[in-house]
Order: structure tokens, then C-alpha cells, then sequence
């Protein structure tokens, strides 16, 4: 519990656009190895649920460099988790806010999102490409974004079409031509699959 809260992977921060609670969730800081889903359920009901239980409040998601072998939870942590929520807290849920979705994770949602979570949450997701359209919903001044959001947003820049999935999201050199001896292609219009 002391490694979730070290890392700030779940914080309560500032309000979004409708004076609501925010809680911001940063993927990419959570230690999927190392944390039991039981060991993450008791850090949620004694620290994050409480503050809750109240009032509207809306969740962003950072999703931004979350990979599959080394900080993502797996499908049953997700579904143990929002099983662990309590009523009320589900009831006061308005908005999730879903930061740099990359296209696995938005097929999930799309496929599997509204057979493992209930009660409309699905409904609820928004997909947010770019920090400045999250800024539509949240009070900026009132949200610490990590750098390497930032950065990744600056990429997107570069290459508008991974914001579709049509372009993987392997790292790139950009400002001089590509040598003819580099492994690293300037332009790349590889599928994710």
C-alpha cells in the first residue's frame, strides 16, 4: 500500500469544469507486479472511497506509455476493482475521462467494456486524445500532469495519426532525414495489432 501511495498512482485533485471532485489516476506509475489486487483494494476502500462517498466527482485516467508486461493490472484486477466500489460511489460517478487511449485499449472498452462493467459506466467514458481538449473538462491549474504526458502530447504533434491507431507508437527521430543505415524509419505506417 506504502508503493501506490509512494508513487501517486491514485490522487484526489482539484474540480473539473462542474465544481466536481477530480480523482487522477496515472497508469503508467502503477506497480502491476509487485501489488495484489486484494493489496490494492484495501489501499482504494481506506484511502480514495472515503473522500468519495459524498458527492459527484469525476475520474482522469492517464493512460499515456501503460503497457501490458509491465504496469497494467490485467482484466481481472480491473473487474475485482470496480466489483469493490462501493454503491455509493458508483452512484456518484459523473465522468471518466480517458487520456491518451491508445487503439487496444479503446477496442476493449468497445468489445468487452460493457459486459465487465455495469451500471452505465461505460457510457461514461470519454475519450480524451490531446491534453488540450481534457482542459475542456478539468480546471488545469488544478492538475499535475507528469512530464512524460506532456511529451507524449508534443509528440502526437509530429504524428497525428496515432491518435487513430493507424501509426504505432514506437520512438522516432524527428528533424533530420532518417539515414539509410538507421533502424529507425522517420515515417512508419505500421497497424498496431
Amino acid at each position: 500500500m506504502k508503493v501506490i501511495e509512494k508513487l501517486e498512482v491514485f490522487k484526489i485533485q482539484g474540480r473539473d469544469k462542474h465544481g466536481r471532485k477530480v480523482l487522477r489516476i496515472i497508469g503508467n506509475s502503477f506497480p502491476a507486479r509487485s501489488v495484489s489486487k486484494e493489496a490494492l483494494n484495501e489501499y482504494l476502500r481506506e484511502n480514495i472511497f472515503p473522500s468519495l462517498e459524498e458527492k459527484p466527482f469525476s475520474i482522469v485516467y492517464v493512460h499515456t506509455d501503460v503497457h501490458r508486461s509491465e504496469n497494467f493490472p490485467g482484466i481481472s484486477t480491473l473487474r475485482s476493482i470496480y466489483d469493490a466500489i462501493p454503491e455509493n460511489v458508483k452512484n456518484n460517478l459523473e465522468a471518466v475521462h480517458f487520456v491518451h487511449p491508445g487503439l487496444q485499449a479503446r477496442l476493449f472498452l468497445a468489445t468487452f467494456g460493457r459486459l465487465l462493467f455495469t451500471g452505465g459506466l461505460y457510457k461514461k467514458v470519454n475519450y480524451v486524445t490531446r491534453l488540450e481538449f481534457l482542459w475542456d473538462q478539468v480546471r488545469r491549474n488544478e492538475m499535475e500532469i507528469p512530464e512524460f504526458v506532456y511529451d507524449h502530447d508534443e509528440e502526437l504533434e509530429f504524428r497525428p495519426m496515432m491518435d487513430y491507431g493507424i501509426e504505432s507508437d514506437h520512438p522516432r527521430v524527428y528533424g533530420a532525414p532518417p539515414a539509410m543505415d538507421s533502424s529507425v524509419s522517420m515515417y512508419s505506417m505500421r497497424c498496431i495489432a
